[in-house]
This record gives structure tokens, sequence and C-alpha cells, in this order.
């Protein structure tokens, strides 16, 4: 499992966790997308803002490998701003290679690209 080094561990303050320590011997946690409702608390909206900006900072729009990211917290932009990069994607593999979908992320969390002082 790639670490991702300097990749924030979590939002600041909170218990949000956005990487893994180590991992799990009975493989990796799937992806899913997760449904995003209106009515969840801005605790959780700015864990998602955070962790993008911070995918943004430090893979732009490169292909990424899911390494010791949290499926957690992928799970809740997979399928919209975070996309997978390859044909054969494996939602359970740790070498998983995804992207940020740039048009959907710039739609949904403008302050990320527009402002220079996120994460």
């Amino acid at each position: 499992m790639l670490k991702h080094r300097g990749f924030p561990g979590r939002l600041p303050g909170t218990d949000f966790q956005f990487v893994i320590r180590r991992a799990n011997p009975k493989g990796a946690t799937p992806l899913v997308a997760r449904e995003r409702y209106a009515d969840r608390r801005p605790a959780d909206r700015e864990a998602d803002l955070y962790f993008l900006a911070s995918l943004w900072k430090h893979f732009g729009e490169e292909p990424f490998e899911r390494g010791n990211l949290d499926a957690g917290r992928l799970s809740w932009l997979f399928g919209r701003e975070v996309v997978a990069a390859e044909d054969r994607f494996d939602p359970k593999s740790y070498e998983a290679l995804l992207r940020i979908d740039v048009a959907r992320a710039r739609a949904t969390f403008p302050d990320i690209f527009d402002d220079g002082d996120m994460p």
C-alpha cells in the first residue's frame, strides 16, 4: 500500500480521518458512491471540502493511486468529484487509480479553485 507522504491525516481539530496507517490484511475497504444529502452537517461538508482541496493540492489533475487514503472519506466524493482513472477499476484495491473530475469538482466546490489559501 502506497503511503502518500505529506497528505494531511485528518481535518484539523476534528476526528474526520483522511488516511489510514496500515493496510487491512483482509483487503481494502471497497469504494462506493455515497449519497450526499442537502441536510448534512456543516462539519461533514467542511471535511469534504478540505479533503478535496488536499487531493487537488497534492495531485492536481494527474491520476493518483488510492494507497492509504481513507475509503470512507473517498466514498463521499467517489463517482462525482473523484472518479476511476482506469478502465479495469477495482474498488477493493489499494493500487486502484483515481483522478479528480475537475469540471464537476469546480462546480461543486468552487472555493477550492478560486481561493489559493485552501490547504
